[in-house]
Order: C-alpha cells, then structure tokens, then sequence
C-alpha cells in the first residue's frame, strides 16, 4: 500500500505533464509549422520591434523550438523578411478572389476602390510598413522588394478588376481600357485612390478618421479617374 501511495502520484504526473516542444512535429502539422512561426514572427516583431524581438520569444508564441526556426531561417534578419513579404503576399491573396459589384460603371470602380482602401487601411498593415520604413538601414532591399511586390502584383490584381469593370459596353470605347495600356491605368488608379490615404494613415492620422472618410474619397477619385479615361488622358 505505501508502495501505491508513492507510485500513483508519480503515475498521473506523467499523463498530465504539458507536451514538450522538441522533435519533429507529426506529419499531419508538419506543413503548418513554418506558417506558425511566421505569423508569431510578425506578432512578436510588431510588439517588440526587430531590436526587442527574440527567437526565443517567437518560438514560445509559435509553440516550436529554436531549432525548427533555425532550420527553415538562418538568422533573425531572414525571418523577419520572411514574416514581412508573407505578409504582403496574404493581404494581396484577399483581393485576388473579388468581383465589383454595381450597375454602373462609377458604381463598379467605386467598389473596387473601396475594397482596396479598406484592406490597406488596417492596423496590422500600417504598423507593419511603419517597421519596414524604420529598418530601411538594417534591411535596405526589403522595402524595394515590398513595394515591387505590391506593385506588380498588385497591378495584376488591379489589371483583372478593371478588364471586368470594362465589359460594360460603357468603356469600351475608352483608350485608357485599351489591352495595351491597362496596365499604366491600373498603375494610376492603385495611386490615385490608395496612395493619399496611405500616407496619412503612416503620418499618424487616426484610423477611424480615415475609414470615414472612404466614401467621399473614393467617389471624388473615381469621378476624376473616369474623367481623365474618357478623355484619354491616362497614356
């Protein structure tokens, strides 16, 4: 009996004991693994700053061990454009699955210009430029390679929208819809609705100001954008 009493309490540590984080995770997450990683990456980088961040903290909030980070980035630097440019890719990937809505032609831009406004204008989003921005000395390629990035497939994205925009009998007769300069009209209308609000939004301005004022924004842009596309003056 005092045996038992010894031995029982040992007995139930053991199947209670929290799981340890080393070894290999099982085949069925091992393809979560990075992708839990990067998004801790991006949480902790976001809290602490790329100074402040730990891999030791990153691997605690992604439930891995340093070893499985080490395996996949080689340092601190690699992950933290890893975590960034995934980020980039995600945010994109939300508008690629997108179709305009409305009847009319200043309906249907409007709608796009809306949703591209409001993805861009998150907190996440605009903190994570805003640490991009501040390590422009540490990582002098990363912030060309976001911006080729949101660019070209941006343009991309933008190119497809405004192609569907452009099956109202409408715009068919706008050169700025032309096959061969959609990609230039793309290009101005991701700037003309998307770059002022951004800006403000990275000088500080108060994001619930700016979600208020989508609206007006993108109707006044998109009244100047058709203007200048009926009047060919998108080159």
């Amino acid at each position: 009996m005092i045996e038992m009493a010894r031995t029982s309490p040992t007995k139930a540590r053991s199947v209670t004991r929290a799981p340890g984080r080393s070894g290999r995770p099982p085949n069925e997450i091992a393809g979560e693994v990075e992708e839990r990683i990067l998004d801790a990456a991006r949480k902790v980088f976001l809290d602490r700053g790329f100074e402040g961040a730990s891999i030791e903290e990153i691997a605690d909030v992604a439930r891995s061990g340093k070893p499985t980070i080490y395996a996949r980035f080689r340092d601190k630097k690699a992950l933290f454009t890893a975590a960034v440019t995934r980020y980039v890719i995600a945010k994109q990937a939300q508008l690629e699955s997108y179709s305009p809505s409305g009847t009319t032609i200043d309906e249907r831009l409007a709608s796009v210009g809306v949703i591209l406004l409001q993805e861009a204008l998150t907190p996440e989003w605009i903190n994570l430029l805003r640490l991009s921005i501040a390590e422009a000395r540490r990582f002098p390629d990363l912030g060309g390679i976001v911006i080729r990035m949101t660019r070209e497939r941006g343009t991309e994205i933008m190119m497809r929208l405004l192609g569907e925009v452009a099956e109202s009998s409408e715009v068919e007769t706008f050169p700025a819809f032309d096959p061969g300069r959609l990609a230039m009209t793309a290009r101005y209308f991701i700037d003309l609705i998307l770059l002022p609000q951004l800006m403000r939004a990275l000088s500080g301005e108060h994001q619930k100001t700016l979600h208020a004022e989508i609206g007006p924004h993108v109707s006044q842009r998109v009244a100047f954008f058709l203007s200048a596309c009926r009047n060919g003056g998108i080159r």
